[in-house]
């Protein structure tokens, strides 16, 4: 908690700390930019995706842009809701309105069938484009669905080869994980330019940078992992 003190006090510790805000936000401009000139890989297998009004292939989520943006949502097709997790960062999505003008579509991808999404994004309020990948080898090729029988366990580029090895530092397996990757398209041509993994998705959500700016701050130390506290927007109590 932080410590009371005088006004004069305040203002010269809120001014000091203010150059580094400034030096931080600086070091991001430049690792945002640099990470606009990573390469990219064309992306030629074909998946198809399955949504609301019928199937769909990865061309078609662009929906006409030149960008596209997939957010990997944990939603096996065995279980009956998505991710508390997945859906705390979802509820932070809102018009997408302002991304279409900058030639940049945003979907949501999960496994599990499209009669359950969409029951769910209803349950839920959501509006934005929510894809099944149900069937196709998508999650796998993404590193957001885990099952070594299908391939050697490997998420967030570290390769651990077996569920128990995922394991032994104390990380949950689920077999279903979240992501985000980014994909642009020219010439006719889908090209894969980055995905991101765990942390990585901190920088989506809007409820966590509020709460980065107070004195308690996400208030999740102790927990198995970072978002354990997070529950369906409808389950609070």
């Amino acid at each position: 908690m932080p410590r009371i003190v005088s006004e004069e006090e305040w203002l010269a510790a809120r001014k000091a700390f203010l150059v580094k805000e400034k030096a931080a936000a600086k070091a991001r401009d430049a690792l945002n930019a640099e990470r606009r000139e990573l390469p990219m890989v064309a992306v030629d297998k074909e998946y198809v995706f399955e949504g609301p009004d019928g199937s769909a292939t990865l061309a078609d989520l662009f929906d006409g842009r030149r960008q596209l943006i997939v957010r990997h949502f944990m939603f096996d097709p065995d279980w009956d809701e998505g991710c508390p997790s997945c859906s705390f960062m979802a509820d932070d999505v809102g018009p997408l309105d302002h991304l279409h003008q900058k030639d940049t579509s945003l979907v949501f991808v999960a496994r599990a069938p499209q009669e359950k999404l969409s029951a769910f994004a209803k349950r839920m309020g959501w509006e934005f484009p929510f894809y099944s990948s149900f069937g196709s080898d998508f999650n796998y090729d993404f590193g957001v669905t885990l099952d070594e029988s299908v391939r050697p366990i490997e998420y967030n580029y570290k390769y651990y080869g077996t569920k128990e090895a995922f394991e032994a530092p104390g990380q949950y397996f689920s077999g279903e994980l979240s992501g985000t990757s980014v994909f642009f398209r020219q010439d006719g041509q889908v090209f894969h330019t980055y995905s991101t993994y765990a942390r990585g998705d901190d920088l989506l959500g809007s409820t966590h940078d509020h709460l980065d700016l107070t004195p308690l701050g996400r208030q999740e130390e102790g927990l198995p992992y970072p978002l354990a506290w997070a529950k369906l927007h409808d389950s609070y109590t």
